[in-house]
């Protein structure tokens, strides 16, 4: 990805992502969304060796995400690795192991974590096709990857790690 930044079909609506250790390409989703840097984003991965040095992650919290039926999205405590610009004020970072296998692959060939935000402005509906996906951020993006989003329609649920709380039901 080089820096860029690429819409993309994730489970349930389209992402914006890009590497997370690049400043500049995440600023730029950030402006694109109009959404503040203290928020922080979520990280997807393919494989949760792609966190390495961001989260210390237990047995129990890697069995808890790998048998997970759902699509969630995992707050977990972060390391003093993980840039501001992922995780915003927070001390915790949110994490997904996509099961979406367009997202994997593209973790698998960055060999990185990927930012993944939902492809809409703040407070806007995400598209809903790829069409409306070209039409809104063609000029926009640096890359559209060609694909269906997932089955599941709308954002991922967002579940803590420790206490299985629900921060944002699907």
């Amino acid at each position: 990805m080089n820096g860029g930044v690429i819409a993309y079909p994730t489970e349930g609506v389209f992402g914006l992502g890009c590497l997370p250790d690049n400043y500049e390409a995440v600023n730029r989703i950030l402006n694109i969304k109009k959404r503040d840097i203290k928020n922080g984003l979520i990280v997807i991965v393919s494989s949760l060796h792609q966190l390495k040095g961001w989260v210390n992650l237990t047995s129990a919290h890697v069995n808890r995400i790998k048998n997970e039926s759902e699509v969630v999205t995992w707050i977990v405590k972060k390391t003093n690795q993980v840039p501001i610009w992922v995780s915003g004020e927070h001390d915790s970072i949110a994490i997904r192991l996509t099961k979406h296998p367009i997202a994997a692959a593209l973790c698998d060939i960055s060999g990185s974590s990927l930012i993944s935000t939902s492809a809409n402005m703040s407070g806007e509906q995400p598209p809903s096709n790829q069409n409306s996906l070209q039409e809104q951020f063609c000029d926009i993006v640096d890359y559209i990857v060609a694909g269906e989003c997932g089955m599941k329609n709308g954002s991922s649920m967002i579940k803590c790690i420790d206490t299985q709380e629900i921060i944002r039901p699907r």
